[in-house]
């Protein structure tokens, strides 16, 4: 049985001795079972300019507007006819529960309208229930709106918009009624679980835990988890837990690949690709046509017409690009070099690229979004 007080103690002690340059386990891994909750609720903004829902389009925010009063005791009459609320907008509120949050703390929320209000710009939201996927409240937002964007309009209909005014943020616009429960305290293990999956990496938290705890202490159950040996008392699993997430641990390299964005030339070439060896050459032809008519005079007496005869002259220019060569087991660097020297255009290279894959020439995943 592991006696944890005296590992974490010498952990504390033999912490200090790794200062190597890596990524932090904290940086690289989660735990598993420790994580936010996404909220969501439905409401009222109030105390709009004249910016809000036109309710013969959204009739949902008529309705909402009439059950709110009805909870006060007030009764709109059937035949008073259509009720326009221009200061009142319908919304959705989102945000995200933290893990252990308890009640009484606050949080973040994200107000957006649902119907056709112009702008949020100086609301102020009604108390609304946020509920998670389980159907529970599990808190309560409340408070004026902080929105970025606004817009103006002139009468003879030119208007100018900057950011987006149908939405907007409360800090701290929501009171947490209900906890998440939680298993951070159950068992007598943990599950630490990376970010990105990759055996190496799986296997050097397994060292370097077992190294500063012990043989034993970690196990890797696959490429994307390591499961942890913990103490039961919850106050010894913080302080345990504080030393392993400073843990400085080597990161694995990632897979080989080079992501193009065909829609705005973005290319990134990551740090492992490789070209076997191949000659590569990529010119471009440029054909121009000019349109240079001649007018025709007729000659004096002699009956004819002026007319307009249509010359065109047509040439091709192609450019001079020379041919490069990659040598076995090229690198990044020298790719980049290559490509600079050619003069090469993302479009170009986008095309070297690919024709470099089909080739057999680029060892990497090349991947277009």
């Amino acid at each position: 049985m592991l006696n944890f007080k005296h590992l974490i103690a010498a952990a504390l002690l033999l912490s200090a001795a790794f200062g190597v340059q890596a990524e932090r386990l904290k940086d690289i891994a989660s735990i598993s079972g420790v994580r936010t909750n996404q909220l969501i609720g439905y409401g009222l903004v109030v105390g709009l300019n004249g910016t809000g829902d036109q309710t013969t389009q959204t009739p949902f925010t008529l309705q909402t507007f009439n059950n709110m009063l009805s909870q006060f005791g007030i009764k709109v009459p059937p035949g008073s006819g259509n009720v326009q609320l221009k200061n009142v907008a319908a919304v959705s509120i989102h945000a995200d529960l933290p893990a252990f949050a308890k009640p009484g703390q606050v949080i973040d929320i994200t107000v957006s309208s649902i119907g056709n209000s112009k702008s949020l710009r100086g609301g102020s939201l009604l108390m609304t229930p946020l509920k998670g996927i389980d159907g529970n409240v599990y808190a309560i937002a409340q408070g004026n709106l902080v929105v970025g964007g606004f817009d103006a309009e002139g009468r003879d209909g030119s208007k100018i918009t900057v950011n987006v005014p149908s939405a907007g943020r409360i800090p701290g616009g929501a009171s947490v009624e209900r906890a998440v429960p939680s298993g951070f305290n159950q068992g007598n293990s943990l599950t630490l679980n990376l970010n990105r999956s990759d055996f190496t990496t799986a296997k050097h938290i397994v060292d370097k835990i077992n190294e500063l705890l012990g043989p034993g202490v970690a196990q890797a159950i696959d490429g994307g988890s390591v499961r942890v040996t913990a103490p039961v008392d919850p106050s010894q699993r913080v302080d345990y837990l504080s030393i392993l997430e400073n843990l400085d641990v080597d990161v694995g390299q990632a897979v080989a690949k080079v992501i193009i964005n065909s829609r705005t030339g973005t290319i990134v070439i990551g740090q492992n690709v490789k070209v076997s060896p191949a000659a590569v050459t990529h010119g471009s032809l440029t054909v121009t046509i000019t349109e240079d008519p001649i007018v025709s005079q007729p000659g004096p007496l002699s009956g004819g017409e002026t007319a307009v005869v249509p010359r065109s002259r047509v040439s091709a220019q192609q450019e001079a690009k020379p041919m490069f060569k990659f040598g076995p087991g090229t690198t990044l660097d020298e790719i980049v070099r290559a490509v600079n020297q050619v003069g090469a255009a993302p479009g170009d290279l986008m095309a070297i690229l690919e024709a470099l894959k089909q080739a057999g020439a680029l060892q990497a995943d090349l991947i277009v979004i």
